[in-house]
């Protein structure tokens, strides 16, 4: 079992403030970290701070953060106060997001995205070491900011990263990359843009259930969601997956959501969604850290069952 086994907060169909015991019982199950994530839920920031309180020995990170939802210092100074309340135990995940996300959701501008993460990257470096900085970057300009409470260990700054330019700069850059959407088979293509060294961390979506075909129906769904993204889209593409998802992407261009679905491959959402008996996905997940995984995080799925209970099925000491 790896040695880091982390899960997504929150959990769908729990309130915030009743993952409480949950979280409390994670160390003793033998989950090493806690991950959020943001798209139209709760923020990156939130749950972390609750973690923090509840399970002081949880590694705690954001995958991830958007840079571009946040201006660079709001985005340092919600960093730093996760940092000091979890410190040395906070790694910062950033990352580009989507068009959708960014311009749709938030009104913004999906402008240059690897030059955004990098020089938000620079500037959080130096931001959360306390230093005053003032400097013009390709996609913004900083003036006289300092962080107030720099925290006293400043956190790791990860970088989300699908194709081979921002795995590259996570390796350069960055403290490790963080991916999504991979099988266990296309780490080695991720790992390959990566220096031996680099920690990467990925995503990974487990519906622990018997019922294959409910399983597979709600892989589907959530493939056609987000692989007809044009980042991810891409990715696939570089993957390997271009042929495969063809159909599902003409048939999304139509508008035809339903013959999209259907257009997906069993084994496409096979290699892509972990599925089975608990047992069955705790081998599956192995398999990632085999490849090259250095931390797993279970995105779990909705089953019908209880989600807490669920989380505890999985557990590495399950």
């Amino acid at each position: 079992m790896a040695s880091r086994w982390g899960l997504s907060l929150p959990l769908s169909g729990i309130p915030l403030p009743a993952h409480r015991d949950l979280v409390r019982s994670l160390p003793d199950l033998g989950y090493t970290d806690l991950w959020s994530a943001e798209t139209a839920g709760t923020d990156a920031f939130t749950p972390l701070a609750l973690a923090a309180e509840w399970a002081p020995a949880l590694h705690l990170g954001t995958a991830i953060a958007p840079v571009f939802t946040r201006g660079p210092a709001l985005l340092a100074m919600s960093a730093a106060t996760i940092a000091e309340l979890a410190p040395g135990r906070f790694t910062l995940g950033i990352g580009s997001s989507s068009a959708t996300i960014v311009e749709g959701w938030n009104g913004g501008v999906f402008h240059h995205p690897y030059r955004r993460v990098r020089d938000t990257l620079v500037f959080l470096r130096a931001a959360l070491a306390g230093e005053k900085v003032s400097a013009d970057y390709d996609t913004f300009s900083i003036s006289r900011f300092r962080l107030d409470r720099p925290p006293v260990t400043p956190p790791d700054i990860m970088v989300a990263a699908l194709k081979p330019g921002m795995l590259r700069l996570a390796a350069r850059l960055g403290d490790g990359a963080i991916t999504n959407w991979v099988a266990p088979t296309d780490v080695a293509a991720v790992r390959a843009e990566l220096t031996p060294d680099t920690e990467l961390v990925a995503r990974i979506l487990v519906c622990p259930t018997k019922d294959k075909d409910a399983a597979r129906a709600l892989g589907r769904l959530l493939i056609s969601s987000y692989l007809t993204v044009p980042v991810y889209a891409a990715f696939h593409e570089w993957l390997g997956r271009g042929e495969a998802l063809r159909p599902m992407h003409e048939a999304w261009a139509r508008g035809d959501r339903a013959a999209a679905n259907a257009a997906i491959p069993d084994s496409v959402v096979d290699e892509l969604i972990v599925h089975g008996h608990p047992d069955e996905c705790r081998e599956r997940v192995a398999s990632y850290v085999d490849a090259g995984v250095g931390v797993p995080i279970l995105s779990v799925l909705p089953t019908g069952e209880d989600p807490a209970e669920v989380v505890r099925t999985l557990a590495p000491k399950g």
